[in-house]
């Protein structure tokens, strides 16, 4: 999917050197959720985080919110420190956690008066039309609906402002398979905007985040493995036979390796013509950077 994007030097969302330790209890040492994470996601773009449970995704949201406490890096969500996000930049934020954080004894339309005391730019009508769409019982207490639905609603909340950028935490993961494909599409036809939204979805639903994402990011044990345009790796990346030493590469080949599985990612562009010349899909991609 190829969309236009602005320029990535002024990237929606950024990140240096992000970490965050994982201490344990019965321990002396720590490990790391987070390992030095670098980030420029360029404002229009639609990235689909992917990786196994425990990789750190849910970390790096919310890390992006000022959500969780980093030991080391910094990012920035719209030019302004996630640390120090003003009212300005939140208003045009929105975002739904793999829990939804809804208030158990508030309706659906009660949820979005509250929401628009805080939030001036929530529009009913947008948010009604998308809970249409959505099928959501708006007139039943929060408490009282499915995990499903709950999800849905809090969708909903995200989106009702309008927002330029959307971090989504697993958000589809409870729906039934309709729901799922009418939820990808008004993320994107929900309101003709001037600018295309920019979106950072992390989903376990990977022939889902083929259909709309532009750049895909892969993150294992903390560490980025691969941020990259989706259509880059349809058409460049391919799969070959692992060398007898793959710790010997060429300079300046760009390799991903996969030793155990015996099979090297290779990026066609540095490596010449590879074994297999096959596109890859996005589960196809999870296997290799994960054996």
């Amino acid at each position: 999917m190829t969309r236009p994007l602005a320029d990535a030097a002024s990237p929606a969302i950024q990140a240096r050197g992000l970490t965050v330790h994982r201490y344990e209890k019965w321990s002396l040492g720590t490990g790391h959720v987070l390992q030095g994470v670098d980030l420029a996601i360029p404002e229009g773009a639609v990235v689909g985080l992917v990786g196994r449970n425990g990789a750190g995704k849910s970390t790096l949201l919310r890390a992006l919110l000022g959500l969780q406490t980093v030991d080391e890096g910094e990012s920035r969500l719209l030019g302004r420190p996630s640390t120090a996000l003003d009212d300005a930049v939140k208003a045009r934020l929105g975002y739904a956690a793999q829990t939804p954080d809804l208030f158990a004894g508030l309706n659906g339309h009660e949820h979005l008066t509250e929401m628009a005391a805080v939030y001036p730019r929530v529009d009913q009508r947008l948010a009604l039309s998308l809970a249409a769409r959505l099928d959501v019982p708006m007139g039943r207490n929060a408490d009282t609906l499915s995990l499903g639905d709950q999800q849905k609603l809090a969708v909903v909340l995200a989106l009702a402002h309008d927002p330029d950028l959307v971090l989504l935490d697993e958000p589809v993961a409870s729906l039934d398979p309709i729901s799922r494909r009418d939820f990808m599409r008004l993320l994107f036809t929900s309101r003709q905007r001037e600018a295309p939204r920019t979106v950072l979805i992390s989903s376990h639903l990977l022939s889902d985040l083929e259909r709309v994402v532009t750049h895909v990011l892969f993150l294992r044990e903390g560490r980025v493995q691969l941020f990259e345009g989706w259509d880059d790796c349809t058409e460049f990346l391919r799969v070959r036979p692992c060398p007898e030493r793959p710790d010997v590469l060429q300079s300046g080949e760009r390799h991903w390796s996969a030793a155990q599985g015996g099979r090297l990612l290779v990026d066609r562009r540095h490596a010449g013509p590879a074994a297999q010349d096959q596109a890859l899909g996005m589960e196809d991609l999870m296997e290799v950077l994960n054996t």
